[in-house]
């Protein structure tokens, strides 16, 4: 890659506006993986769930771990593609000077959750409810929105991240509006009245598409902008869902396959930990759902020394299967080509071998179906839908009195009603489950709440 290719990628939007020449890759790629860390979005992941509540236990993962055990997985997984193309082979594979840097890709990876709201999915499935005639509400838009707008480095440009950094952590590159006016069964969902008591509300109706919101489209046309007509309209095209579900786009960036899988192996293999602590599952139901389950017998990745060392009572012993599972899936990366694309950065594609594959995808269907799908998970998630919808209503009918000052004063500034709904939504967005059920149990909690509280 040369020098003016390099330095389209690491161009800021700010260096964009101001026809500024932007920096080398080291400096833009350290200073944005910096800008992530440093960032109060960045922090409030210590109190905002990853699949158990923050008081169950100190030891369990929160979002913030999570982002930076996928960070960890995902420069493991750029230092394991750089290894399969140099190591043995006559000459270096042509991926190689298109593969992020260890600053780059730990910039993605750490940003990838920035914009998920309290209380994790059920959190982003009410604030889309109530953003649902506003432009709606989804985890992935937000995190591009803080780092566009909301992010704390720039006044009116977010975190101002490079390019290529923003274009690694947009996982559905479609806007919202054009992914859910292709779903008429959500359309219609659109012209139902308000629910007057959200514990009568059928969450799961609400689900919301994989998207970018419009308010960010002019960043959206700034990354895609080195792309040529082709590669920009396939990489944004929608493939058809068949069932009640959103349409969503089918392809991604190099960056973001890497990012994608280490995230993919962090959910499958270390929220698995977290469950096996707990002692949530049994090694009679990992026994029977995975160790016995056919794909698991068809490519056997490990034996059952890994299951006794999990289920063996041992922390030490069980980080160490821990571990190694994830090392096996690390190891078997490879890079993949999609000729459909012109760029590097669309064609060449991260993947785990087959079989690897394979036995993560049953990974990922045993934690959703024996711990994020259980009752126990699913009625804590309910409960922070309900504190999300009450405190929405209660802000969108008296902005001037519960809204922060700072954020009262965007509600004035805002120029139409979906931006001022917007605002309300940044900030419930912003807050840490903690600060919700604090400013929940302020408002709606009788024996509760002063005027020197600190949320």
């Amino acid at each position: 890659m040369d020098i003016t290719q390099s330095q389209i990628w690491t161009q800021r939007y700010t260096d964009y506006l101001n026809q500024q020449e932007s920096r080398p890759a080291r400096i833009v790629y350290q200073r944005d993986r910096a800008r992530v860390i440093h960032s109060a979005s960045f922090r409030r992941l210590q109190a905002k769930t990853q699949i158990f509540g923050l008081s169950e236990s100190d030891f369990y993962r929160t979002r913030l771990t999570h982002s930076m055990e996928v960070a960890q997985i995902g420069s493991g997984l750029v230092e394991q593609l750089i290894t399969v193309g140099t190591e043995g082979v006559a000459q270096e594979a042509e991926y190689i000077k298109w593969l992020p840097s260890v600053y780059l890709i730990e910039a993605i990876c750490l940003a990838h959750d920035l914009g998920h709201p309290p209380y994790g999915h059920g959190g982003e499935v009410a604030l889309n409810y109530m953003m649902r005639h506003y432009g709606g509400f989804e985890g992935n838009a937000q995190t591009l929105r803080i780092m566009a707008k909301l992010g704390e480095y720039t006044p009116e440009n977010g975190l101002d991240l490079s390019r290529r950094t923003t274009l690694g952590v947009m996982k559905y590159p479609a806007l919202y509006n054009e992914v859910i006016n292709t779903n008429e069964d959500y359309q219609m969902q659109l012209l139902e009245p308000e629910v007057s008591d959200f514990r009568t509300l059928q969450m799961n109706r609400w689900n919301p598409p994989k998207s970018l919101y419009s308010e960010e489209k002019t960043v959206f046309d700034w990354v895609l902008q080195p792309f040529s007509d082709s590669d920009r309209a396939l990489f944004t095209q929608l493939s058809h869902c068949e069932g009640a579900c959103h349409n969503r786009t089918k392809y991604k960036a190099l960056d973001t396959t890497i990012m994608e899988l280490a995230d993919d192996i962090a959910y499958g293999i270390h929220d698995f930990e977290d469950a096996v602590a707990m002692k949530m599952v049994s090694r009679e139901l990992w026994q029977a759902e995975v160790m016995d389950d056919p794909v698991f017998q068809q490519y056997a990745p490990w034996g059952d020394e890994m299951t006794e060392r999990l289920f063996c009572g041992s922390s030490r012993a069980r980080k160490h299967a821990i571990s190694k599972m994830v090392g096996i899936m690390v190891e078997s990366i490879y890079m993949d080509e999609n000729h459909e694309f012109e760029h590097p950065l669309l064609r060449y594609q991260a993947k785990l071998a087959e079989d690897k594959a394979a036995v993560l995808e049953l990974l990922k269907a045993f934690v959703f179906k024996n711990v994020i799908t259980i009752p126990e998970v699913k009625g804590m998630e309910y409960k922070g839908q309900l504190i999300v919808l009450e405190l929405f209503k209660s802000l969108r009918a008296n902005p001037s009195t519960l809204l922060p000052r700072s954020s009262y004063q965007k509600y004035q500034a805002a120029e139409s009603e979906q931006a001022q709904q917007r605002v309300i939504s940044d900030y419930i967005a912003g807050m840490t489950n903690t600060y919700a059920s604090r400013l929940y149990a302020k408002l709606f909690t009788p024996t509760q709440g002063s005027v020197f509280d600190v949320l």
